[in-house]
């Protein structure tokens, strides 16, 4: 099989020899960037399954070289950032990120955020027993090509926001809190998820939506969570 290559792009060489000694010893080839430009032609260039993209860079930052990513691109985006503050994580999270970690991190947590966004990505499509394609009015998921269509056009979803999409389209009329959705999709317990699983879900129905204030499909049950009708 051959090695997944991972998109490093970080102002810092020191941090960004740094992860991509972690990330070899785990097997994945590496390809390196100082800033959003040089992501931005690296994802090009190169055959890339996950690309960690730090945010304040020189020439263009990572929230400006994700926005743009995303117009092509539904790999996984790993977010770093020396800031804390929600209001920063939502910023990223709403331009395409998948993840968020935060400076100074250890090396092995992000290695091990790594696999979990790839293990997600790769296995969509690939459950025993379930159905490959699933509709509902129109949206039609197909978990072999991971692209979910609208009346025949497809969405740009991420890699986040199609494993939630297709949690509430495999289990129309149920009602997920936001710490089950958070679980279920990110599959780690949920911690303050109430923002990231907003901000996500905000995104899908701009997409997905006519009228994202008046949802057709993902809709909230207030004081509870969310669900789609059945």
């Amino acid at each position: 099989m051959t090695p997944f290559t991972i998109l490093v792009t970080d102002d810092d060489q020191e941090i960004r020899d740094g992860i991509e000694i972690y990330l070899k010893n785990e097997g994945y080839q590496v390809v390196k960037a100082a800033n959003g430009v040089e992501a931005l032609e690296a994802l090009e260039k190169y055959d890339i399954q996950l690309v960690i993209m730090d945010i304040m860079m020189p020439q263009m930052d990572g929230i400006q070289a994700t926005f743009k990513a995303r117009e092509t691109k539904n790999i996984p985006i790993i977010m770093l950032s020396a800031k804390s503050e929600d209001g920063d994580k939502i910023h990223g999270l709403s331009v395409g990120a998948d993840d968020y970690v935060t400076k100074p991190f250890h090396p092995l947590e992000l290695v091990a955020r790594v696999k979990s966004q790839l293990r997600r990505f790769t296995k969509l499509g690939t459950y025993e027993g379930i159905q490959a394609v699933v509709e509902k009015d129109g949206l039609v998921l197909d978990q072999d090509s991971k692209i979910v269509t609208l009346d025949g056009e497809p969405l740009k979803l991420t890699p986040t926001e199609f494993k939630i999409t297709e949690l509430f389209m495999r289990n129309q009329g149920r009602v997920f809190s936001i710490s089950e959705i958070y679980e279920r999709v990110w599959q780690e317990p949920a911690y303050n998820a109430e923002n990231i699983v907003a901000v996500h879900i905000r995104k899908i129905r701009e997409k997905m939506e006519a009228d994202p204030k008046n949802p057709r499909y993902i809709k909230v049950v207030w004081g509870v969570g969310y669900k789609m009708d059945k």
